[in-house]
């Protein structure tokens, strides 16, 4: 087994260094700081400082990220959240004892306050006349080197506070969800929609088709299972009579990790009753071309070299038309056997199970369609076998009033009409469970509570789920999810050694 121990950095010079500090009765970690000022106040106040220095002082603190020593005088450079400044260190201005702690204890990586004088170099860096240093931090773990920063990609995930520390570009990708998200709070309150909180731990897990998370409450002595979803209980909610109601939730699916799925994730439900899933494709394309303006001050971005545009209207295709445009498949005009041929030719596995038009029509889209579908595209009119939660198709039977938006590939956005009555609920649940009990893993449980909740009425109600990490992937242009999650899921170091002992 893999020692727990060994994935600690610590270094032992700086170890000694510490101790050293200790036995002289330095208070390596005090308290607090007097800082007055940040660095982007300091900045923005002086910046049309000359070479003189300032007559007024300022107090700022930080973290240190290069030191150079020039015998008498240090420069070094001090961050913090908003960004950088330089700082200008003689020897004679704080003092032999304080000049020779400075170079003997603090390096790169510390945090310390300062106080000073600004003024502006003949090289033009606005930067503070140091007159004292105050260690607030030792760090006794190293940061990677200071030109390249921290490149090893695993250990960035691992490590996520090192690759914020020394990757400007992943704090600012991370203060960017933080916007999105605000904006996202922000357009839904501006429209009086309410947030709510429901629960994580729910004794039947539902709202989508997922293999769940099983956990155990020791008091109540029963099996309980992280959510896949708010669906069922914001629903609930509409029932009780507030019709505008959304949730930004974490998410828990056991599922494979890849470039665009993780186990814990987040995305927005809404539900707005009186609506239908007309509407809320109405609303999920402002909602998206209002948040992009936000960001990027246009309705366009640019993923992978790729404009995306967001400007209204966004393109809606229904499934089948979207199956014999992208890949060719006029689905409802072709006999069983020709399309089982079809996925044949195409090296489709599976196509022996598939026994109906609308089966082979959802596994053509997903296997052949999806990743065609590069510009925000609505896809809707999926058939009810697919659609356990959506009410059913006011004309088209045996389909249902629901909707999936894509870009670049990626599943963004599902909605709904929803289902609202209680029998077909029911119906629809018992099947599911069906499949559950034949061994389908993502099948949905049976909510009765769901299903009572619903036998007390709720009104016509459109819904629709966004997922934020992918959103915000697009948004950032980074092509992992990975890079926009802070902590993703990831093989605990100490598992991967047992596996490697097992191996060998």
């Amino acid at each position: 087994m893999t020692d727990p121990s060994e994935s600690l950095s610590f270094d032992q010079t700086r170890l000694d260094k510490v101790h050293a500090l200790r036995n002289k009765g330095v208070d390596l970690y005090p308290p607090t700081f007097d800082r007055k000022n940040t660095i982007t106040e300091i900045r923005k106040k002086f910046a049309e400082i000359t070479h003189d220095k300032s007559e007024e002082r300022v107090s700022t603190a930080g973290r240190l990220y290069i030191i150079r020593n020039h015998g008498k005088t240090i420069f070094a450079d001090l961050g913090d959240e908003g960004g950088k400044i330089q700082l200008y260190i003689r020897k004679a201005d704080i003092g032999d004892e304080a000049f020779d702690f400075f170079n003997q204890f603090i390096e790169r990586g510390d945090f310390v306050g300062v106080t000073g004088h600004v003024f502006r170099t003949k090289l033009g860096e606005i930067t503070i006349w140091v007159d004292k240093v105050t260690l607030l931090s030792k760090a006794i773990c190293s940061l990677p080197e200071k030109f390249h920063g921290l490149t090893d990609v695993e250990k960035r995930y691992r490590q996520r506070y090192v690759d914020l520390i020394v990757n400007e570009d992943a704090r600012q990708g991370f203060r960017k969800r933080s916007q999105i998200l605000s904006s996202i709070r922000r357009y839904l309150s501006e429209r009086d929609f309410l947030e709510f909180e429901t629960p994580i731990l729910q004794p039947v897990y539902g709202g989508a088709n997922a293999r769940p998370f099983t956990t155990f409450h020791n008091c109540l002595g029963q099996k309980l299972f992280l959510r896949i979803a708010p669906e069922l209980y914001l629903k609930r909610l509409i029932v009780g009579g507030f019709e505008r109601v959304f949730e930004i939730a974490r998410n828990f699916r056991n599922e494979d990790i890849d470039t665009h799925h993780n186990p814990e994730f987040t995305m927005v439900e809404i539900y707005w009753a009186y609506h239908d899933v007309y509407d809320m494709m109405d609303l999920t394309e402002d909602f998206l071309a209002t948040l992009v303006q936000e960001v990027h001050g246009k309705r366009e971005i640019t993923f992978e070299e790729t404009t995306i545009s967001f400007n209204k209207p966004l393109r809606r295709l229904s499934m089948a038309d979207a199956v014999k445009e992208y890949a060719g498949i006029d689905i409802f005009t072709r006999s069983i056997e020709e399309l089982r041929a079809i996925g044949q030719e195409n090296r489709l596995k599976d196509t022996e199970k598939l026994q109906t038009h609308r089966e082979f029509l959802v596994y053509f889209f997903e296997n052949m369609v999806e990743e065609k579908l590069i510009q925000p595209t609505f896809v809707f009119d999926f058939p009810v076998e697919n659609s356990p939660l959506a009410k059913r198709h006011r004309e088209k039977e045996g389909f249902t009033e629901r909707f999936e938006l894509f870009i670049y590939g990626m599943e963004i956005a599902n909605g709904f009409s929803e289902l609202n009555d209680p029998l077909d609920q029911k119906e629809r649940f018992e099947a599911q469970d069906k499949k559950r009990q034949l061994g389908d893993l993502e099948a949905q449980m049976i909510d009765y509570d769901f299903i009572n909740a619903l036998g007390y009425g709720m009104p016509p109600t459109g819904g629709v789920g966004i997922g934020i990490d992918r959103l915000v992937m697009l948004l950032t242009g980074n092509n992992s999810i990975k890079e926009v999650i802070l902590f993703p899921s990831m093989k605990s170091i100490q598992a991967e050694g047992e596996d490697k002992e097992k191996q060998g």
